[in-house]
C-alpha cells in the first residue's frame, strides 16, 4: 500500500481529517455475509488535531466534572471516601488482574479471599463470611435470603420483617424483595428504636427478626441496642445489622458484641473501594456460627491439602454472583486492612467520628439541627428557620457555585428539609473548615440574597434543571 492509498485528506468545515482506509484480506461480498453492510465504513474520518488539543479536551472535561479527588464530598449515608492508590497499583496487578476464577494456578487468589474473610470476621465478630455480594443492597438480600432459609429449615413460619423509619431505604425493599412483610417503627423523639413498640411487633409470633441501621441513618448510635437484640432474641428472631455506616464503630465495638446475627459490609464505605455510577460495589455477609451452612456456595475450606472451593453445602441459599464476586474490589479493600493494621482501623472509627462531631456544632450555629446530640460518623440538618422560603435544595445547588458537591438532600425521610452531612475520616481541619466557611456564606445570602438560591447554581457547565417535568417528560436516547 503506497502513501496515496493510505492518506486521503478531506478538507471542509476549516477541519481537517485524516481518513485512514484499511486494507482488507477478505473480499467485501464475503465481508457482508458476516457484518450487515450498513454497519461497514469505507473510510474512518480521524480529527487531524495535535497533542496539546487533545490534552486540553479531556482536562476541560475532567474539571467539569467532581470526585473524590477534586475535594470533600460530604453526601451523608453513602458516601465516598478515597481511593488510594496503593490500592488501584496492587489491584492491577496482572497476577490478580489477568487470571480466570476457573483456572488451576489460583491457590493465591484463594488465599487472598481467605484472608480477608478471616478480617472481616475479626473486625465485626461474625464466624463465616461470603463475599460474592456485588453491592450492599446485594449484600441485604443474601441475609434475608439466610433468614428465610434457617425457619424453613426449622419448619417454622415467619414471614414478617421489623424495620426502624430511621433504617436505610433499601432494607424495607430487599425485605419485600426475599418475600417478607414489613413492620416499620417510628423513631422516638432521640431518633432510637422505642422498646416497647419493639416488644408488641414481636409478641406477633409471625415475626423473622429485625434489620437495624447502627448507627442510623439520623447518625446516632442507638444506646438501647443490647436490649433491642435481647427482644428480638427472647421471641425467636434473628437479628440483622446493616454494616454500611460501620465506619465509626471500626475498633470500638462489633454488631457481633451488640447481639446480631447477620452483618452486610459496604467495602466501598468502610474501606475505601470505588463507588458510583453503578458499580463497582461489594457487599460482603457475615453470620454466626448457626447460620453458616446457609451461607451460598461455592465457599472455600480449608483441607489436608491447602484452601479448596467447595459447592458441598446442603443447605446453602445457592448461588448469588458469578465465581466470588468482584474480585477486583475485593483486593483494593484488602490492601487497605493491611496498610492500616488494627490502630489505624480504629483510628478511623475515632476520626469518623470526630470530624461529624466538628462539623455539626460549627454548621448547628447557623442551621437548625433536629436530633441535637453528639452523632457518629453523619449527622442531619434542615431548612427550617431559614428565611424568604429558602430551601434544602437552594442550598444544595448554591453549595455547587462554591466548588463542593451537596449533602445528601431530602433523606432520611423522616426528617423534612433533610441534609444529612457526613464528612468522612479523610478530610482535614481545612478542609472542613472552608467547607464550613462556604455553608456560612449560603445561610447569609438567604437572608440578604435569596434570589442567588434560588437561581444557582450559576458557575456550572449546567445550571438548574426544572425536574419535576424531567421526571414527567423524560427524554431516552440510545
Amino acid at each position: 500500500m503506497d502513501e496515496k492509498e493510505l492518506l486521503i485528506f478531506q478538507k471542509g468545515n476549516n477541519s481537517t481529517h485524516t481518513n485512514f482506509i484499511p486494507k482488507l484480506d477478505i473480499e467485501i461480498e464475503k465481508l457482508e455475509n458476516i457484518i450487515p453492510r450498513n454497519l461497514l465504513r469505507d473510510d474512518i474520518p480521524i480529527p487531524d488535531v495535535s497533542e496539546v488539543e487533545i490534552v486540553r479536551h479531556y482536562i476541560k472535561l475532567s474539571r467539569m466534572n467532581y470526585g473524590v479527588d477534586s475535594g470533600i464530598y460530604p453526601l451523608g449515608s453513602c458516601t465516598m471516601k478515597y481511593n488510594p492508590k496503593i490500592n488501584e497499583y496492587v489491584a492491577r496487578l496482572a497476577e490478580f488482574s489477568q487470571i480466570h476464577p476457573l483456572q488451576e494456578e489460583n491457590e493465591g487468589t484463594l488465599q487472598l479471599i481467605n484472608a480477608i474473610s478471616v478480617l472481616l470476621a475479626e473486625i465485626t465478630g461474625m464466624d463465616g463470611f461470603t463475599l460474592q455480594p456485588a453491592a450492599g443492597a446485594h449484600g441485604e438480600l443474601v441475609g434475608l435470603l439466610i433468614i428465610k432459609k434457617y425457619f424453613e429449615m426449622k419448619g417454622v413460619k415467619k414471614n414478617k420483617i421489623i424495620v426502624p423509619d430511621s433504617a436505610h431505604g433499601t432494607n424495607p425493599a430487599s425485605a419485600k424483595m426475599a418475600g417478607f412483610s414489613i413492620i416499620e417503627l417510628q423513631s422516638n423523639q432521640n431518633g432510637e428504636v422505642p422498646l416497647d413498640h419493639l416488644e408488641f411487633a414481636m409478641q406477633q409470633g409471625d415475626v423473622a427478626g429485625i434489620m437495624l441501621t447502627n448507627p442510623n441513618t439520623l447518625g446516632v448510635f442507638d444506646r438501647e441496642i443490647l436490649k433491642i437484640t435481647k427482644i428480638v432474641h427472647k421471641h425467636g428472631g434473628l437479628c440483622y445489622y446493616d454494616g454500611a455506616n460501620l465506619n465509626p464503630m471500626l475498633g470500638i465495638c462489633r454488631p457481633r458484641d451488640m447481639g446480631f446475627d447477620i452483618v452486610h459490609l459496604n467495602l466501598h464505605k468502610t474501606f475505601s473501594t470505588p463507588h458510583g455510577g453503578g458499580g463497582p460495589g461489594s457487599g460482603p455477609v457475615g453470620v454466626i456460627k448457626e447460620l453458616i451452612p446457609f451461607l451460598p456456595t461455592p465457599c472455600i475450606i480449608t483441607t489436608d491439602e491447602g484452601l479448596v472451593c467447595t459447592q458441598d453445602r446442603d443447605h446453602s441459599i445457592g448461588r448469588i454472583k458469578a465465581f466470588w464476586g468482584n474480585f477486583g474490589i475485593i483486593v483494593r479493600a484488602y490492601v487497605y486492612i493491611l496498610s492500616l493494621g488494627a490502630e489505624g482501623l480504629k483510628r478511623v472509627g475515632q476520626i469518623a467520628v470526630l470530624n461529624a462531631n466538628y462539623l455539626r456544632i460549627q454548621l448547628q450555629k447557623k442551621y437548625y439541627l433536629p436530633y441535637d446530640r453528639i452523632c457518629k460518623h453523619e449527622f442531619v440538618l434542615t431548612d427550617k428557620n431559614l428565611p424568604n422560603e429558602v430551601t434544602t435544595e437552594d442550598i444544595a445547588k448554591r453549595i455547587l457555585d462554591y466548588g463542593y458537591y451537596a449533602p445528601t438532600i431530602y433523606f432520611p425521610l423522616i426528617v423534612n428539609g433533610a441534609m444529612m452531612v457526613e464528612p468522612t475520616e479523610t478530610e482535614s481541619k481545612k478542609s472542613l473548615d472552608n467547607f464550613i466557611e462556604a455553608m456560612y456564606k449560603i445561610y447569609d445570602e438567604a437572608f440578604n440574597e435569596p434570589d442567588r438560591l434560588k437561581s444557582a447554581p450559576l458557575n456550572t457547565p449546567v445550571g438548574r434543571l426544572d425536574a419535576v417535568n424531567a421526571a414527567r417528560n423524560p427524554i431516552l436516547k440510545e
